[in-house]
């Protein structure tokens, strides 16, 4: 891990909460909106790399983006195809969260295997 003075560190997380704001149609606000910001920015990144579902695919979602609204996840734009739809925006902010958490585990359980030279985990 890089050493960082406060000032870089500052940077760095308005520069990411500003990247995760274009996605965001919907206002943060408070102590957590940074951590919040950078939360949907990782499952950006993690449904990139994965894709979502079988309309939600890489591709389209290379191509298109995904936006968080107040209700739900979206292909493209806040009309476009529903990746999931919540109630509120802290139901939908709690399913970011905790698919975030159940990729990083999946993800160590994987290096974990490959470093022991076990076979996959299949699910």
């Amino acid at each position: 891990m890089e050493n960082l003075n406060l000032d870089e560190l500052e940077a760095r997380r308005e520069r990411d909460f500003k990247e995760a704001k274009r996605m965001i149609n919907f206002q943060l606000r408070g102590n957590n909106k940074y951590y919040y910001a950078r939360q949907c920015l990782i499952f950006s990144l993690y449904v990139k790399i994965h894709g979502f579902d079988t309309v939600a695919t890489k591709s389209k979602i290379l191509a298109e983006g995904i936006r968080f609204n107040k209700y739900s996840i979206t292909l493209g734009h806040e009309y476009g195809y529903d990746l999931k739809r919540f109630n509120s925006k802290e139901e939908m902010l709690g399913f970011v969260i905790g698919y975030n958490q159940a990729v990083e585990q999946m993800e160590a359980i994987q290096s974990y295997q490959r470093a022991e030279g076990m076979l996959p985990i299949k699910l």
